[in-house]
């Protein structure tokens, strides 16, 4: 039956809408850029790195991905990464990829927003060329750093404007919250910008509730610890607001102990706009394919199951309403025929 499954899922067109770009930095395209930088890995081999990726939370996870992104120097590095991760969702039947990208994590070790977002939009556009994929970029403010460290890069973004289409927030959650970025969130929407923010990973309820109130955003990505709140899963699922899940990424940093304990299938029951996506596949042992398929088997969902997050994956995108449309039909298409 897996291979069925694996199949299905294989030929599902998909939406990825929670992927960090530097989170798809695989190991070999890692050394390789390493070594044509002049830059010494702490570790001996592809291999080595490999088996380092064994994480107990999302700060030690941090920690080395942090490590990875210092061999980006660049424009072609940030191009090499970029056109790497498309090449994956070609191969996976993803058709349209809405990226994150760090620019803080480029900017504040020397390396040019320009240098960075160039290489990126390149290569989205590449991709769209040759392979179709359709694309949006999302600029993340670094959670653990200030509020004017995210207004400055709001500044550095402008030039770019056209490039992105909103702002998100990531990094470290605990200690966090939402409304230490009120101000900047709100600048972010008169100048036009989609927000969203990783809300209930690690942290609590009371932060998705911050998001939404707070920052006004438009999805949450996570989002998991709604459940502990009956009012709050209300309103997500009256005002149908996007939850971005992560499993692989849940069950590595131990979110979640084991993947069958994952809340995806009770989101989906009780009528939660609920999503799957891929987070940091590099590091977390899977990209959309292997999300959907080893949470399909641990938590025991449906084929109807799985087409409705293909169905969600598109609903929640920041597509225009045609191609919404467009590609539901398409998965609905695809469901009836593969039945």
């Amino acid at each position: 039956m897996t291979t069925d499954l694996s199949d299905f899922i294989h030929g599902l067109p998909k939406a990825e809408l929670h992927v960090h770009i530097e989170g798809t930095f695989e190991p070999a395209l890692m050394f390789a850029i390493a070594r044509r930088n002049g830059i010494s890995l702490d570790y001996p081999s592809v291999q080595a790195l490999q088996d380092a990726y064994r994480f107990n939370n999302l700060q030690e996870f941090l920690d080395i991905y942090y490590i990875g992104a210092n061999v980006l120097i660049h424009e072609e590095d940030f191009y090499d990464l970029t056109m790497a991760y498309l090449r994956r969702c070609k191969e996976q039947t993803v058709v349209h990829t809405e990226i994150f990208f760090d620019p803080q994590t480029h900017t504040d070790r020397g390396i040019a927003f320009d240098t960075v977002i160039r290489g990126i939009q390149r290569a989205l556009e590449d991709g769209k060329g040759k392979w179709g994929i359709t694309s949006r970029l999302i600029l993340c403010f670094l959670r653990h750093l200030s509020e004017e460290a995210a207004f400055q890069t709001l500044e550095q973004a402008r030039p770019y404007r056209e490039w992105i289409c909103g702002v998100g927030l990531d990094s470290s959650e605990l200690g966090h919250p939402p409304s230490k970025f009120e101000r900047v969130f709100k600048q972010a929407e008169e100048e036009g910008y989609l927000l969203m923010a990783h809300a209930g990973e690690e942290g609590p309820s009371a932060y998705i509730r911050e998001a939404l109130d707070i920052l006004g955003v438009v999805r949450i990505d996570h989002g998991n610890r709604c459940l502990d709140d009956e009012a709050l899963i209300q309103e997500l699922v009256e005002r149908q607001i996007p939850l971005t899940l992560c499993p692989l990424s849940n069950l590595e940093l131990k979110v979640v102990q084991n993947l069958s304990d994952h809340p995806v299938k009770r989101m989906l029951d009780q009528g939660l706009l609920a999503t799957i996506h891929s987070d940091d596949p590099a590091y977390f042992g899977g990209y959309m394919h292997e999300n959907y398929l080893r949470t399909a088997e641990s938590v025991g969902l449906s084929r109807q199951d799985i087409c409705q997050l293909a169905v969600n994956s598109f609903r929640a995108s920041f597509l225009d309403d045609s191609n919404k449309e467009m590609w539901i039909d398409r998965v609905k298409t695809y469901c009836a025929d593969s039945g």
